[in-house]
């Protein structure tokens, strides 16, 4: 468990630590590997906005929201953790989503067997009492005894909710509208920076307005979650969401301790290296230090 991995990092000569978790237990992880001055890499998730502006393929969003979203329930580090959407276009994508998520469970999420369940009782009922926390959309079921909930649409939640500052971990979406992409892109900017950011658009202002202001671990255009697919982008977070980067070559390099190694032949003509110096070697200095 994480006491006995914080012991192990406290007493044991360990060459690196990869952490994935929240940010409570990974403070406690950096402190550990720091009196040791043992490298990390932390992996942290946190809220991944997802933004759907006017000139989005509004039904490929709403299918691959809905796909990367539901990827394990919601529970993955990467999954659209909220909705932006323009006023527009807001009807059509949801219309879309609720279209998609019935495609995907004909008979019913709640009794399909390739719908996973909650990983457990606590954060099932974490997730339950966000229901109540703003109006249902679409969805809002569960089952007590499978822990399953179904994939929920929100909105209108209630200023207090923990679903405006907790990463959800879970198959709930809240969804904000927007008219303005600058109050977007401030409202992300004031908060931790995430590990996803996902963005539908067409417009190529609206795409260089949003990876040029704000910063993010990683992300996708016009599709959700398959940044973590592709062995040749690194992956990992910024401040809140973690630090370093893994997959591919890039987690070749950071799990590797590279050393180097001068390996000098027998051939003894640099002078220029043992004292007395030359005379010659005061010229160089001056040579060096005015030449343009």
């Amino acid at each position: 468990d994480s006491f006995e991995a914080l012991r192990a990092i406290r007493t044991e000569h360990i060459d690196f630590v990869l952490y994935t978790g929240g940010s409570t237990v990974a403070k406690l992880v950096a402190k550990a590997a720091s009196a040791q001055l043992t490298p990390i890499v932390l992996e942290l998730g946190g809220k991944s906005p997802c933004i759907i502006d006017e000139s989005a393929d509004i039904r490929i969003a709403a299918k691959r929201i809905v796909a990367g979203k539901l990827l394990s329930s919601g529970q993955t580090c990467v999954a659209p953790d909220y909705l932006f959407v323009h006023s527009s276009v807001k009807k059509e994508l949801v219309k879309y989503m609720i279209e998609y998520t019935k495609k995907f469970f004909p008979n019913g999420m709640l009794k399909s067997d390739k719908y996973p369940k909650i990983i457990n009782k606590m954060h099932f009922a974490r997730l339950k009492n966000y229901l109540s926390d703003g109006k249902i959309i679409f969805g809002g079921n569960f089952d007590e005894n499978s822990l399953k909930i179904e994939f929920t649409l929100m909105e209108d939640i209630k200023r207090s909710s923990k679903l405006h500052l907790e990463e959800i971990f879970g198959p709930i979406l809240p969804l904000y509208e927007f008219s303005d992409i600058d109050v977007v892109v401030n409202f992300i900017a004031k908060k931790d920076k995430p590990l996803g950011l996902y963005l539908f658009s067409k417009n190529k202002k609206n795409i260089n307005k949003i990876l040029n202001y704000l910063s993010f671990g990683c992300g996708c255009i016009n599709d959700t979650v398959m940044q973590i697919s592709n062995p040749y982008l690194p992956f990992g977070g910024v401040g809140e969401s973690g630090m370093g980067r893994y997959h591919g070559k890039a987690g070749f390099d950071t799990f590797s301790s590279q050393s180097s190694v001068f390996h000098a032949s027998g051939l003894d003509f640099n002078y220029l290296r043992y004292p007395p110096f030359p005379d010659k070697f005061g010229l160089i200095k001056l040579f060096m230090r005015y030449m343009p």
